[in-house]
Protein backbone atom coordinates (compact mmCIF):
# COMPACT_ATOMS: atom_id res chain seq x y z
CA UNK A 1 0.00 0.00 0.00
CA UNK A 2 1.47 3.36 -1.00
CA UNK A 3 1.46 6.55 1.05
CA UNK A 4 -0.88 8.10 -1.52
CA UNK A 5 -3.37 5.29 -1.09
CA UNK A 6 -3.18 5.57 2.69
CA UNK A 7 -3.62 9.34 2.55
CA UNK A 8 -6.64 9.06 0.25
CA UNK A 9 -8.25 6.50 2.52
CA UNK A 10 -7.60 8.50 5.68
CA UNK A 11 -10.49 10.91 5.15
CA UNK A 12 -13.01 8.14 4.49
CA UNK A 13 -11.79 6.10 7.42
CA UNK A 14 -11.83 9.04 9.77
CA UNK A 15 -15.58 9.33 9.31
CA UNK A 16 -16.10 5.61 9.82
CA UNK A 17 -13.77 5.47 12.80
CA UNK A 18 -15.22 8.54 14.47
CA UNK A 19 -18.80 7.29 14.25
CA UNK A 20 -17.87 3.83 15.53
CA UNK A 21 -15.63 5.22 18.26
CA UNK A 22 -18.33 7.67 19.32
CA UNK A 23 -20.87 4.86 19.67
CA UNK A 24 -18.44 2.72 21.66
CA UNK A 25 -17.49 5.55 24.00
CA UNK A 26 -21.12 5.93 25.05
CA UNK A 27 -20.88 2.46 26.59
CA UNK A 28 -19.72 2.79 30.22
CA UNK A 29 -18.29 -0.76 30.14
CA UNK A 30 -16.09 0.19 27.18
CA UNK A 31 -14.94 3.41 28.85
CA UNK A 32 -14.11 1.54 32.06
CA UNK A 33 -12.21 -1.19 30.22
CA UNK A 34 -10.24 1.37 28.22
CA UNK A 35 -9.40 3.39 31.35
CA UNK A 36 -8.32 0.21 33.16
CA UNK A 37 -6.02 -0.80 30.28
CA UNK A 38 -8.03 -3.95 29.56
CA UNK A 39 -8.59 -3.02 25.89
CA UNK A 40 -6.53 -1.16 23.34
CA UNK A 41 -6.30 -0.10 19.73
CA UNK A 42 -4.52 -2.33 17.22
CA UNK A 43 -2.75 -1.56 13.93
CA UNK A 44 -5.34 -3.59 12.03
CA UNK A 45 -8.09 -1.09 12.96
CA UNK A 46 -9.80 -3.29 15.50
CA UNK A 47 -10.01 -3.15 19.27
CA UNK A 48 -8.08 -5.80 21.17
CA UNK A 49 -8.29 -7.37 24.61
CA UNK A 50 -5.11 -6.86 26.62
CA UNK A 51 -4.48 -10.17 28.35
CA UNK A 52 -7.18 -12.81 28.54
CA UNK A 53 -10.18 -10.79 29.65
CA UNK A 54 -13.40 -12.36 30.82
CA UNK A 55 -16.25 -13.47 28.57
CA UNK A 56 -18.17 -10.22 29.06
CA UNK A 57 -15.17 -8.11 28.02
CA UNK A 58 -14.46 -10.32 24.99
CA UNK A 59 -18.12 -10.01 23.95
CA UNK A 60 -17.95 -6.21 24.27
CA UNK A 61 -14.82 -6.06 22.11
CA UNK A 62 -16.33 -8.44 19.57
CA UNK A 63 -19.44 -6.26 19.28
CA UNK A 64 -17.38 -3.12 18.75
CA UNK A 65 -15.25 -4.89 16.14
CA UNK A 66 -18.35 -6.08 14.28
CA UNK A 67 -19.52 -2.46 14.12
CA UNK A 68 -16.10 -1.33 12.92
CA UNK A 69 -15.96 -3.98 10.20
CA UNK A 70 -19.43 -2.97 9.00
CA UNK A 71 -18.31 0.67 8.78
CA UNK A 72 -15.09 -0.30 6.97
CA UNK A 73 -17.03 -2.48 4.55
CA UNK A 74 -19.48 0.30 3.75
CA UNK A 75 -16.68 2.83 3.18
CA UNK A 76 -14.70 0.32 1.09
CA UNK A 77 -17.65 -0.24 -1.23
CA UNK A 78 -18.09 3.52 -1.61
CA UNK A 79 -14.40 4.29 -2.18
CA UNK A 80 -13.18 1.31 -4.17
CA UNK A 81 -10.62 0.45 -1.48
CA UNK A 82 -10.45 -2.89 0.30
CA UNK A 83 -11.81 -3.45 3.79
CA UNK A 84 -8.25 -4.25 4.91
CA UNK A 85 -6.91 -0.95 3.55
CA UNK A 86 -9.59 1.02 5.34
CA UNK A 87 -9.10 -0.94 8.55
CA UNK A 88 -5.33 -0.39 8.45
CA UNK A 89 -5.71 3.35 7.88
CA UNK A 90 -8.24 3.50 10.69
CA UNK A 91 -5.80 1.64 12.94
CA UNK A 92 -3.18 4.29 12.21
CA UNK A 93 -5.64 7.03 13.11
CA UNK A 94 -7.08 5.35 16.20
CA UNK A 95 -3.65 4.59 17.64
CA UNK A 96 -2.64 8.18 16.93
CA UNK A 97 -5.71 9.37 18.85
CA UNK A 98 -4.98 7.34 21.99
CA UNK A 99 -4.45 9.38 25.12
CA UNK A 100 -1.61 9.02 27.64
CA UNK A 101 -2.29 5.99 29.83
CA UNK A 102 -4.28 4.11 27.17
CA UNK A 103 -3.14 0.84 25.65
CA UNK A 104 -2.29 0.18 22.03
CA UNK A 105 -0.56 -2.61 20.12
CA UNK A 106 2.71 -1.74 18.39
CA UNK A 107 3.56 -2.96 14.88
CA UNK A 108 5.76 -5.59 16.58
CA UNK A 109 2.67 -6.97 18.32
CA UNK A 110 3.40 -5.91 21.90
CA UNK A 111 0.97 -3.97 24.05
CA UNK A 112 2.24 -0.57 25.15
CA UNK A 113 0.81 2.14 27.35
CA UNK A 114 0.81 5.51 25.64
CA UNK A 115 3.07 8.01 27.34
CA UNK A 116 3.24 11.74 26.75
CA UNK A 117 4.94 11.27 23.37
CA UNK A 118 3.63 9.91 20.12
CA UNK A 119 2.72 6.22 20.03
CA UNK A 120 4.77 3.75 18.01
CA UNK A 121 2.88 3.23 14.75
CA UNK A 122 3.49 1.37 11.51
CA UNK A 123 5.92 3.37 9.33
CA UNK A 124 3.29 3.40 6.55
CA UNK A 125 0.99 5.54 8.71
CA UNK A 126 0.88 9.16 7.58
Amino acid sequence: MTRTTITMLAAAVTLAGVSTAALAQRDPAYAAARAAGQVGEQPDGYLGVVGGGDAQLRALVSNINIQRKAAYTQKAQASGATVEQLAFTSGCNLIGQTQPGEKYRTPAGTWETRGSGAPTRDPRCV
